[in-house]
This record gives structure tokens, sequence and C-alpha cells, in this order.
């Protein structure tokens, strides 16, 4: 055991014993941090704007804060942008986290002197407590690779703005520095595809030891990888490769093909960071769901998923949550961030701890007949049709077809296989099956003659990457939706 890894030993279980303590007064936590924030925002402008002064309690929060979009919250934002100080947190932002949007182009999410320890320590706590848990702390003697964007900012209004990943980039504790791979001059590279051919350099005479990034990313650093070395496996190029660490996608779809170009089974660590907030980590190897990250500076809020768009829904704290239900998170932040949806559902699998698992987005569903199919069934629906037919894939969506030349409509699964089955009818098939017992609309509508059984068509191999491209979101924290409920995403793909 090398030095790091064994002074990291007594660090990881003071971690771990604090975790463990922040997970049982979870709901105290949650209410004290509620009355802080308000607290200190309250003599600045959105403070004064909601008379933060007059709140004293969860009921006095719900009517004085309302929900909001980025679209809706952004005049605040402006007004930084602008120059203005004590806007909707103390002073001014100390970073800028700039994020692609569907609707409102790029965001501008404040990073604050208070909030940059919930983005780092989250991430550093969740290696922590998997050391602690495992007992595998010799990944900190080896390199480790941190797929990210540029760490290069730009600035607004005096502000640095850059992508999450590259800020984070900063703040690699020294002592890991040496560690870290790519190199900073590879981080800066903007091009992805060139970024990528640098990693590969740098990387694959390297003792590499945890990876981490999204997970169509980390295959095609493998892919890549397997080009440069014909015939080996990742565990070849790398025998001491214990972990991956990953985030802002489900695992499930990716998790075959990329541990079989690493050859065999190795340990993975779940994260749910987001520009907004790093809300949650998986904190068990053996146990489902993300632990809740309750005592960082964010006081969470929860909408019944089907109540969002109401102008009064139902707004629940974490003492009021149920199993089970899906619900639009809601943060509240020492970043400056009010009622702020950011986009994303959760369901709670346990409150004992509180662990969610994320379930979707708000806006990616398929209702173009009522049905209202969501992330995580599709999710579903895919997992169980691989399990009766195995194959690996590499990337897939869902759109509804609507406007067909004869038979009913019906929904078109567009998948990028690595060999597409022999038994492509059968897959359709179980997937169709798997989808109506997740979705008893879907499955009403496939019995009364309104939708037919879903149609799989096969794409290219890299027509995601492609379409990433064409898009200008190739490499970083970029993904492809799940699902839409318009063929836009569908038809810019088969147009490749």
């Amino acid at each position: 055991m090398k030095i790091k890894s064994f002074l990291a030993k007594p660090y990881a279980a003071y971690v771990k014993k604090k975790i463990k303590k922040d997970a049982a007064h979870a709901v105290q936590d949650q209410l004290a941090i509620m009355r802080s924030l308000v607290n200190k925002a309250a003599a600045t402008k959105f403070g004064r704007d909601h008379q933060f002064s007059t709140i004293k309690t969860y009921e006095d929060f719900k009517r004085h804060i309302p929900i909001v979009d980025y679209e809706q919250f952004k005049p605040y934002i402006e007004l930084i942008k602008e120059g203005a100080e004590h806007v909707c947190w103390k002073g001014k932002p100390l970073y800028f986290a700039k994020t692609s949007g569907t609707t409102s182009g790029a965001k501008y999410i404040p990073i604050s002197k208070d909030s940059i320890s919930n983005h780092i320590d989250t991430a550093k706590f969740a290696l922590l407590n998997y050391m602690a848990e495992t007992g595998n702390s010799s990944f900190a003697d080896g390199k480790l690779i941190f797929l990210s964007g540029s760490p290069v900012m730009d600035r607004v209004a005096g502000i640095p703005t850059g992508r999450l990943s590259g800020i984070v980039n900063h703040f690699i504790p020294a002592y890991l520095r040496k560690n870290q791979l790519p190199s900073f001059e590879t981080n800066c590279i903007e091009d992805w595809e060139q970024k990528l051919g640098h990693i590969v350099a740098e990387t694959q005479h390297q003792d590499m030891r945890l990876i981490s990034g999204i997970p169509p990313w980390m295959q095609m650093y493998f892919d890549w990888l397997q080009e440069k070395n014909p015939g080996k496996t990742i565990r070849q190029l790398f025998p001491n490769l214990q972990v991956l660490v990953y985030g802002g996608v489900n695992f499930e779809p990716y998790r075959a093909k990329l541990m079989q170009s690493i050859g065999e089974t190795i340990d993975t660590i779940e994260t749910f960071p987001a520009s907004e907030g790093f809300f949650a980590f998986q904190d068990q190897q053996g146990e489902k769901g993300l632990l809740l990250n309750t005592n960082s500076g964010i006081f969470f809020e929860f909408i019944p998923a089907d109540e969002i768009f109401n102008d009064q829904p139902t707004r629940y704290n974490l003492s009021q949550v149920e199993l089970g239900i899906n619900y639009a998170l809601i943060i509240n932040s020492n970043a400056g961030l009010w009622g702020y949806n950011i986009g994303d559902t959760v369901k709670f699998v346990s409150k004992d701890p509180y662990r969610i698992i994320v379930s979707g987005r708000i806006k990616h569903f398929i209702s173009a007949f009522g049905e209202h199919v969501i992330g995580e069934e599709v999710e579903y629906a895919l997992a169980k049709g691989l399990a009766k037919v195995p194959c690996n894939i590499i990337e897939f969506t869902v759109a509804p077809m609507i406007q067909v030349t004869q038979g009913l409509p019906y929904h078109e699964w567009l998948i990028a296989f690595e060999q597409v089955p022999e038994n492509l009818e059968q897959l359709a098939k179980e997937i169709d099956m798997a989808l109506q017992e997740k979705n008893v609309y879907y499955k009403d509508l496939l019995s009364g003659g309104i939708l037919q059984t879903l149609q799989i068509k096969v794409l290219q191999k890299d027509a995601f990457i492609q379409y990433m491209k064409a898009q200008g979101k190739l490499g970083g924290q970029n993904k492809v939706p799940r699902l839409s409920n318009d063929r836009k995403i569908a038809e810019a793909l088969l147009s490749l």
C-alpha cells in the first residue's frame, strides 16, 4: 500500500461516519437549511421582492417563493450579468456554470463562494465513502481520468464563466494533480474528437485506475483505445483499473458493452451532479438508489410530476415524501436559486436513509396519444427486452410515428447496435410487452386499436455520435434525450 491510499483510509472512515450521521438527521437538517437560506438572503433583491423577512415556516416559504424554470428566473440572472450585486445571494457569484438549454439558449447558473463546496466536497465524499465501504483505496495510488469540459473560462460581468466540469477541474486537490489525466493542455481542447485523440495518446500506456465521465463518452474512449491497440481489452491495457464513476444518464443500457470492452465486471459509482448542484451519490454498492445530499446548502422540494405544470402544484418537503411517487425535483440553494425546477424527476426507493433514483426529465416524454411514457419506463422496457434477447446497444432514443402510410401509428425505437441481433422482431416484442407492463395507458392504446406494437429502426453504429457532432454537443456532459414527443431528433438521425 502506497502513501496516498494509506493516508486516505482514516479520512475515508471519518467521512463515512459523517455521511451516516447526516443521513440520520436528514429531515432536521433540511428544515434548518431552509431557515438559514432565507435568513442569509433576506437582504438580497430576491429576498426583498419575496418578503423573506416574513417567512417563518415551510407554509410561509411556499406562499412567498414561486416555482420557476430558468426562463422565469432569468430576469434575476440578467441583473447579475449586468454587474449587479446582492441579487439572489450575497455579493456576486464566484462562477457562472454555462450550459445549453433547449428553450432558453445558453443558461448561466450561478455558483457562489458558499455553494462551490457542494460540488467539490460531494464528489470527494462519494469516492471516500466508496473507499470506506469496500476497503479499496489503492486507486488513489494510480492515474485518474476525468472526461470533462474545458477548464478555460470566459468572463461575464467579470465573473469567470465556463462548463461545470471545467470549473470543478480548477479545484482538484494538489495531492491528486500528479495522478490526474488528461493534461491541462489536452483538457483545454474544445473539439471533442481532437481532444479524445490526445486523451488516448496520453493515457494508453499509463496506470489508469479510475475513469469518470458520461457512459457514452467512456465507451467512445474505450473504442478509440481498442482501435489503437487491436485485440486487447481495456483490462489488458489497464491491469489496475478498478472503478468507473458516472452520472447524467442511466448506466444500464451501457453496462454490458462497457464491461465487455473492459473484459470483466468492475465496480461503479453512480452520481447525480448538475450545474445547479450535486444532489446525490451512490453510498452502497449493493443497494438500489442514490443517497440524497441533505446537508450541503440545498433545500429540496418535491412536486408530483403530473402536477408540475399546474398553477398551484402540491409541494412537499423531505418529511412529506412517499416511496414510488414520480416527483419533479425543486431546489433552493446557497448559490441563489429559489423554487427552481431543474427539469429532472426522481423517485424515492428508501426513506431510511433517503435514497432516490433519477426517473427522467420533465420535458422528455411521449404522449402523442395520451400514453405519457417517460424515460424510466423506456429504460425499464429496454432492460427487460435485452434480458430476453441479449445484445449490446450503443445508444437509443424513442419517438412517436404518427403519420403512417398504412396501418396504425406506433412508437419508433431508433437503436444503434454493436451487432444487430438476428431476432430483432422478438426483441421489439419483448420491449413492447415490458412497456405495456410498466404503462397501463400504453397498454390500453394497443388493446384499443389506437397504436400498433413498437418498431425498431436500426441505425449505423456511429449515428448518435454524428448527430451530437452536428448539434455541436459532442463530448463533455452532453447526452441524447431518451425520448421526445416529436420527431425532430428522429428525423435528424434518419437523415445522416
